[in-house]
């Protein structure tokens, strides 16, 4: 059986110190044989590191790490990205020559793939298709169990991705609006879903950023 203990967005240094306490519990709780987190907020609020990175994997122990629309943030990262083969940034990224959309792990002779995928609706970022983009992964890369992470502002974008994968993978985990949604369920072929995991951060927080500098950018624009 593959048990899998999913952490979402892990938010600065707040969220880092989190997760460092109360990981060994969840754990020692729960024995998940493959722990993910998305780790694209994890420096600072904003973007990845290498140091991070294995602070993350080497440290805490977490198998894979999955991204986002901030995962370029740091500029390091094209430099380091690299050395990070346990991340997984978005797969639908046009013509990306910076790591990969996925990780192949072997979890207890089972190969499990981790996929990250950047939802279109309300993203700047110009992108290929998710849809697609997951259609071509699953066609040209076999795993035993497939889990998706669906990192997308829009509730309807992520559903209808839940649905348009069930029974093809494992799970569709929704990240990125850093507010855990109540509708995680099975779909009707089998497959987990659930709109948003949340985030870890400071309790008082704005999303995980200070709440001043969000109460001034809503009253000025700034």
């Amino acid at each position: 059986m593959l048990k899998v203990l999913f952490i979402g967005d892990i938010i600065g240094s707040a969220g880092r110190q989190a997760v460092a306490v109360v990981l060994p519990e969840l754990c020692a709780q729960y024995a998940p044989n493959l722990v993910i987190a998305n780790a694209e907020n994890s420096a600072g609020g904003f973007g990845l590191t290498l140091p991070i990175y294995k602070e993350l994997t080497e440290k805490l122990g977490i198998q894979a790490l999955t991204g986002g629309n901030h995962i370029f943030d740091k500029k390091e990262i094209f430099k380091d990205i690299g050395e990070m083969p346990l991340l997984a940034r978005p797969l639908n990224y046009p013509r990306c020559e910076y790591g990969e959309g996925y990780v192949l792990l072997d979890i207890e002779g089972m190969q499990v793939m981790v996929a990250n995928v950047l939802g279109r609706t309300f993203i700047e970022t110009p992108l290929d298709c998710p849809f697609q983009a997951l259609d071509s992964l699953l066609r040209r890369v076999r795993a035993d169990a497939v889990i998706v992470d669906m990192h997308a502002e829009a509730t309807s974008e992520k559903k209808a991705l839940g649905f348009y994968l069930d029974g093809r993978v494992a799970a569709v985990l929704g990240t990125h609006t850093h507010v855990q949604t109540a509708d995680e369920q099975i779909l009707e072929n089998g497959s987990g879903y659930i709109t948003d995991v949340g985030m870890v951060g400071a309790v008082k927080s704005n999303l995980g950023m200070s709440v001043e500098a969000a109460q001034k950018r809503f009253l000025s624009g700034l």
